[in-house]
């Protein structure tokens, strides 16, 4: 498979340069070549569509929830650009995770599957709802049925018994992780119950979309000057863990853009309060020296870098910044040069590998049409997301159910936690021993490098 030639090349270090694509920010021809150079080398890496492999599956290092960011990135890119290259092998990839019961619950994925896990999948089906995604065939669960399911089954496990609230990272007991509340998982939930407010006008949504809002800030993972922490631990007291990353202050900043958008007096001036902080102190995603370029501050600069979940949190940064200018219409002045001058950087890397047009993470080196030697998935999302965020200026908004939207709703699936459904996919009751390994080894990586970056924040 080509992905498995491009690893052995770049292994070999050996690279090919071809000249950077000069971006012109104010043609969109030129927008859309540029994202459509970053879309393609993205695919090379994906094969799930190919006889003899699983749909909706990346290779190695890439974890599974990264295949529902991706196609949600892909499902932008045909709205964005009218390509629609790779529809049928997202709609495949789509529907053989999501199952026949809706849940995102796939059998293979179940034993190690977080909350987060499942949310990023849940946030690609919404993603196909607002944008007319061709709907699933007749008899499929369809899209906004599938993100009601999610929302349904983690609002079960919110869990007011520690720290006074919110949803744990793992879904089941026995992986590592159980005991922390991440930021991800909370802002996703959070994110998605504001999108299906907005989509459906049911107040329900919007009353979560405030009681995560709420606890996230009490717990204290949203500080009172915007900082958006990574989570906390149940075992030490509810301590927060204090890194910083670009995903999480994005979550959250669309989350709050499409609340400003569905409100109005005192509840719009609220949520335009906070989509001001969090803009405002978003800037530290934004290198200090090289002006207005997007980075993830506490591992690119450093040796030991991004792991490969991090490689991509810029092109989900990226995709809410985008958002958020449309349903706050007035951050469009503050957010749209910071994409450009991301993009034009962003698309300045992609000089690298074998092919010579690889794109790389450190968009802001200073040194245009040069590549840092970091390759993947995450990267050529990343460029992607930046690039073809351009394009929102002028694009209809996200549909609704009375304006647009013909996805077919279901507010009562998912059931709750003693679903009968949901049990029958896994023994809830008692891991094997497979499964303990297998879990472990799946958050060691993570946890591992949350340690690592404590260290270098606080030295």
């Amino acid at each position: 498979m080509r992905w498995f030639k491009l690893a052995v090349a770049y292994t070999a270090a050996c690279a090919v340069r071809v000249g950077a694509y000069e971006l012109d920010v104010n043609d969109r021809e030129s927008i859309k070549k540029g994202a459509e150079l970053a879309a393609d080398g993205m695919m090379h890496y994906y094969a799930g569509h190919l006889p003899g492999n699983t749909p909706g599956i990346l290779p190695p290092p890439y974890y599974w929830w990264e295949v529902g960011a991706m196609f949600g990135a892909l499902m932008d890119h045909w709205w964005y650009t009218g390509n629609d290259t790779w529809n049928d092998i997202v709609m495949q990839g789509m529907l053989h995770q999501i199952g026949a019961d809706g849940m995102i619950m796939p059998k293979n994925q179940t034993t190690t599957e977080g909350n987060d896990d499942q949310a990023f999948w849940a946030l690609a089906t919404m993603t196909a709802a607002e944008r007319g995604f061709p709907n699933p065939p007749e008899g499929q669960p369809q899209w906004l049925a599938v993100t009601q399911t999610v929302f349904n089954l983690q609002t079960t496990r919110w869990d007011d018994e520690h720290c006074d609230g919110g949803l744990r990272w793992q879904i089941f007991t026995w992986n590592n992780g159980y005991d922390y509340k991440n930021t991800v998982s909370n802002g996703c939930l959070f994110q998605i119950a504001t999108r299906l407010a907005r989509y459906t006008g049911n107040q329900t949504y919007s009353d979560w979309a405030n009681k995560i809002w709420d606890w996230s800030v009490e717990s204290g993972l949203i500080s009172d000057d915007y900082r958006f922490y990574d989570g906390l631990d149940i075992r030490s007291n509810c301590t927060i863990n204090h890194n910083q990353w670009s995903y999480n202050a994005g979550l959250y900043l669309g989350g709050s853009a499409f609340m400003y958008n569905i409100t109005t007096g005192d509840e719009q001036v609220k949520w335009k309060k906070r989509l001001d902080g969090i803009l405002w102190m978003a800037g530290v995603f934004f290198h200090p020296q090289q002006t207005d370029i997007m980075y993830e501050a506490i591992c690119e600069p450093y040796p030991r870098g991004c792991n490969t979940d991090q490689k991509s949190f810029k092109a989900y940064f990226s995709r809410w910044l985008a958002i958020t200018t449309q349903m706050a219409p007035y951050t469009a002045s503050i957010i749209m040069p910071k994409l450009r001058t991301s993009a034009v950087a962003a698309l300045g890397t992609c000089v690298g590998g074998t092919d010579g047009v690889t794109c790389g993470l450190k968009w802001y080196k200073g040194d245009w049409g040069a590549w840092d030697g970091s390759y993947g998935v995450g990267e050529q999302m990343a460029v992607m997301e930046v690039s073809q965020s351009l394009l929102i200026e002028g694009m209809p908004a996200p549909f609704t159910e009375n304006i647009g939207g013909n996805s077919t709703g279901d507010p009562s699936a998912g059931g709750g936690g003693d679903n009968p459904q949901l049990n029958a996919i896994v023994d809830l009751s008692q891991p094997t021993a497979g499964q303990k390994a297998g879990a472990a080894f799946a958050t060691l990586t993570v946890l591992s490098m949350t340690g690592y970056m404590v260290y270098y924040m606080v030295t």
